[in-house]
């Protein structure tokens, strides 16, 4: 028998009688540390509407992506699946790539597709662009799409930013490369993009979105994964200097107010009370930028490594009326994000090996996390090495450690990528509850205790790898250039010729 939380069940059928199934927002930023926001420690960020959203909500301490870099965590986000199963691994796509997240992967999009959802993606797709725009989101099950489908720095002189009034958003660097392109739906609407006019356009998009659905009286998923604050950061001029943290609290201050704009129109429109908003991160913070990169408050390390700074991230999920304000020490991960909405909306699971559980005991009753593991596969996954570390309730144990160059900088040894691959036999295992920034490992030989706990984290990683069906790698399928977005496909000279505005 299955059990099902009263609440969720009287929300389910409140949402059923009245006609309306829940709404859903998913706000996911990029490179956003686990210290980076003031609701989570950090004392000069300027974020009143995240404020407002932690403030209200369910604050998380111990939520997880699933990689420590964007498009695999991406993958994971959107199917409830670590990014193994799907193919999309080692690092990230790139304009070129001649891979995607392949088309019989389920997204939450085409979950909610069936019951009648509005369902639209606004920012980085970072999933695939492909032959002809083949891994678009409006392949998978998105109804519309508005934004850059890959990492807005992977065009021309990539570490130049975008402020005024000194703006340099392009320089003659890296002419070789395609500028980045504005899609809406399948359509290049822009290239290359303005970026100071660009969170207008997706909040303006955004809010019409929501507005045109509830006119409709239709369901919505509005899933929006912003650029900001991945490096170069940039911002308009409503952002532009206006926070103490320079270009990176602009860029979250700008990313901020569209959040802000959002919960406006969800007031206007009057479905606040029946809509579900999650807020998370893809990875943690790119270190190496210093303090253009974020931070990762007491954790270790950042972007890159598989230490508790790369990956355990700041999540909230706000419900007004539905979900009581708070803070959970429970477990959970972005795999989870996918069974919790299929749900709270009654929607049929994936008939395919899912990652992620139900989060509503956690969310409606601040009860137990049905999520007693985590696993930690690094930015190059493989068959050879499997599991880089493992926690299993609040012990994480490490099986192999490898820094980063996303994390060097750092004054810690065990960050930068000199930090070679190490395998640790018997594995390195922290208390994460005293012990969140792993500095510490307990010493198993002296412990009886820890040697039962030992076995038992073997155990579970044995059981958990002989489920382990790794697909076919797309990114291994390498690049082609002639598969870059060009506004002007049959145009010459490329990529120069691929300009319009």
């Amino acid at each position: 028998m299955v059990f099902v939380p009263l609440l969720v069940v009287s929300v389910w059928l409140l949402c059923s009688c009245a006609g309306s199934p829940p709404n859903f927002v998913l706000l996911f930023a990029d490179d956003l540390g686990f210290g980076d926001l003031a609701s989570y420690g950090h004392p000069s960020s300027l974020t009143p509407n995240l404020d407002r959203l932690a403030a209200g909500g369910l604050r998380f301490t111990d939520f997880y992506c699933t990689s420590p870099v964007c498009s695999p965590s991406r993958a994971s986000l959107l199917t409830g699946r670590y990014q193994t199963r799907s193919g999309i691994y080692p690092g990230v796509l790139y304009p070129g790539s001649i891979g995607g997240l392949p088309l019989n992967e389920t997204t939450i999009a085409e979950v909610l597709k069936p019951l009648g959802y509005a369902t639209a993606v606004v920012g980085k797709w970072h999933l695939g662009y492909g032959a002809d725009g083949m891994f678009l989101p409006t392949k998978q099950g998105f109804d519309q799409y508005l934004g850059i489908p890959y990492s807005h720095d992977m065009g021309p002189c990539w570490n130049l930013t975008c402020f005024p009034p000194d703006v340099k958003c392009f320089g003659t660097c890296d002419l070789g490369t395609v500028t980045v392109p504005l899609m809406h739906n399948e359509v290049i609407k822009q290239q290359p993009v303005n970026f100071l006019d660009l969170e207008k356009a997706y909040s303006d998009f955004a809010v019409n979105f929501i507005t045109t659905s509830v006119m409709k009286k239709q369901p919505f998923f509005l899933y929006y994964p912003s650029h900001h604050t991945h490096y170069p950061q940039y911002a308009g001029s409503m952002a532009a200097g206006k926070s103490l943290r320079g270009p990176f609290g602009d860029a979250l201050l700008e990313f901020d107010s569209t959040v802000g704009d959002l919960l406006a129109t969800l007031e206007k429109t009057g479905v606040i009370n029946n809509t579900l908003i999650f807020f998370t991160s893809d990875n943690g913070p790119e270190l190496m930028r210093m303090s253009r990169g974020g931070n990762a408050g007491p954790l270790k390390c950042g972007k890159g490594t598989t230490y508790e700074g790369g990956m355990r991230e700041p999540a909230i999920a706000y419900w007004p009326g539905t979900i009581r304000p708070g803070v959970t020490h429970e477990m959970a991960s972005t795999l989870d994000i996918l069974p919790t909405i299929a749900s709270l909306a009654g929607a049929k699971l994936p008939q395919v090996m899912l990652d992620g559980v139900d989060m509503a005991e956690i969310l409606f009753h601040q009860g137990k996390s049905k999520r007693e593991t985590m696993m930690f596969y690094p930015i190059d996954p493989s068959e050879m090495y499997g599991l880089f570390a493992l926690r299993l309730g609040k012990y994480k144990a490490h099986f192999y450690t490898q820094g980063a160059t996303h994390s060097a900088t750092t004054p810690d040894k065990d960050c930068p990528g000199f930090a070679v691959l190490k395998a640790h036999n018997p594995p390195l295992i922290f208390d994460l509850e005293s012990d969140p920034s792993e500095n510490y490992h307990l010493p198993v030989e002296e412990r009886p205790d820890l040697q039962a706990l030992l076995e038992r984290i073997k155990k579970v990683k044995e059981q958990f790898e002989a489920t382990m069906v790794f697909g076919e790698s797309q990114i291994s399928k390498g690049t082609n250039p002639n598969l870059a977005p060009c506004c002007n496909p049959q145009c010459s000279p490329k990529p120069s010729c691929c300009h319009c505005q």
